[in-house]
């Protein structure tokens, strides 16, 4: 069965606009809670924060192209039972592809011989935990075999890209959060609420798929 490309996409033009000029911080601000925690950017955090390379991985079924989400155990040092991109902290001399690509095999058993690297979006701060992510965007061939560690990964969440484009699966809802009220934006998909930095980065990657 043919794949459904939504809006034309296909993720050869995604890797031209993604070692073109991208959106960013204006992108990113989109998904941004309100209070933001923090108004700091990754250059400014420079050398002082923790960093993260995590994995932004498209792949085709046979009703269009999907993204791979974890929802994470409580065993987990960071973020315990949120939902993010498989990755993780990054050694150091390591470089954000290859912290991505080791951090998916071990989370989810994706072989990195069958991931091709599409390219990076904007690397984005988090006070909270006091890391700078760097998204690695790549896409395979087909479905990975998921295998997921029970000690990291809660639960695997395949989302459809056609179904994060659509804007009415965008919400807002009122959260407390470190001691104050807050809005949320976020993603929803069959339950889940989509937030915080996965937001963050998926709006600046749909603002390129668009």
């Amino acid at each position: 069965m043919t794949n459904r490309n939504p809006l034309g996409f296909g993720p050869q033009l995604l890797e031209l606009r993604l070692h073109g000029a991208k959106p960013g911080l204006e992108s990113q601000l989109k998904m941004v809670p309100d209070p933001r925690p923090g108004d700091k950017t990754y250059q400014e955090a420079g050398d002082s924060c923790l960093r993260a390379g995590v994995l932004v991985l498209i792949y085709p079924r046979e009703d269009g192209f999907y993204l791979v989400l974890t929802r994470r155990t409580s065993q987990v040092a960071h973020h315990q039972a949120q939902i993010s991109f498989p990755g993780g902290h990054m050694d150091e001399h390591e470089s954000a592809v290859e912290t991505a690509l080791r951090e998916a095999e071990e989370e989810l058993n994706i072989a990195p011989a069958e991931v091709q690297v599409l390219g990076e979006l904007t690397p984005l701060y988090i006070p909270p935990s006091n890391y700078c992510i760097y998204p690695v965007v790549a896409a395979t061939e087909r479905r990975p075999d998921f295998r997921p560690s029970p000690h990291e990964v809660a639960e695997v969440i395949e989302v459809p890209l056609d179904h994060l484009l659509d804007l009415r699966n965008i919400k807002k809802e009122k959260w407390p959060l470190r001691g104050i009220e807050v809005t949320v934006p976020f993603y929803y998909y069959q339950g889940h609420k989509i937030w915080g930095a996965t937001a963050m980065v998926l709006a600046e990657l749909l603002d390129l798929v668009k």
